[in-house]
């Protein structure tokens, strides 16, 4: 049985439609992947910047930190408490590592919480451990601001001071527990 040239040249064409579409997909996903990274950017200089106008402490620490990370998050409680949300670490020399969040719990509650949270870190090691290989907020992880006593959170705990604003503003002995946070695959790429 012999193949004509006319089977080639279909077979040819089917193969060059489906490489222009698969390359037109990889560049749709580039763009959302670019449109993602820029709306992350924008919330976290937002977030940072509120931070280090309400509080003098923050203000402070952020001088003497070497990064920080801002993370955008939703909670939501019906008996069980679940959320999610992405940000971004930065060193002070520019590097940006986008990064995904996640809480889960169990206990009372309803409703639905936004809110930012702001990380400073005191030493190249904690940033690089809060990168490389993730973090989960622990029973004693609280956000260390707030509007009455902002300067009283000016310390680092472990290489880390956090801060967390909410739509009252910025919180003081805000719990993130059970919260984990890790790199994202798709947006560092």
């Amino acid at each position: 049985m012999r193949v004509g040239s006319r089977t080639w040249m279909a077979w040819a064409a089917c193969l060059s439609l489906l490489l222009v579409g698969a390359s037109a997909l990889a560049g749709e996903k580039k763009d959302k992947n670019a449109e993602k990274k820029a709306e992350i950017d924008a919330m976290a200089k937002k977030a940072l910047d509120t931070v280090l106008a309400k509080s003098e402490g923050a203000k402070e620490l952020y001088g003497k930190s070497v990064g920080y990370a801002v993370f955008n998050n939703v909670k939501v409680a019906i008996g069980v408490s679940g959320g999610g949300g992405s940000g971004v670490a930065v060193s002070k020399s520019g590097k940006r590592t986008y990064m995904k969040m996640g809480t889960a719990g169990i206990g009372l509650g309803l409703g639905g919480q936004k809110y930012q949270v702001v990380f400073l870190f005191e030493t190249d090691k904690a940033l690089k451990s809060f990168v490389e290989s993730g973090w989960e907020a622990g029973g004693s992880a609280q956000a260390s601001a707030g509007d009455k006593g902002a300067n009283a959170g000016a310390t680092f705990n472990n290489g880390i001071a956090i801060y967390q604003l909410t739509d009252k503003g910025l919180m003081a002995s805000a719990d993130i527990n059970g919260t984990k946070y890790w790199k994202n695959d798709d947006l560092n790429k």
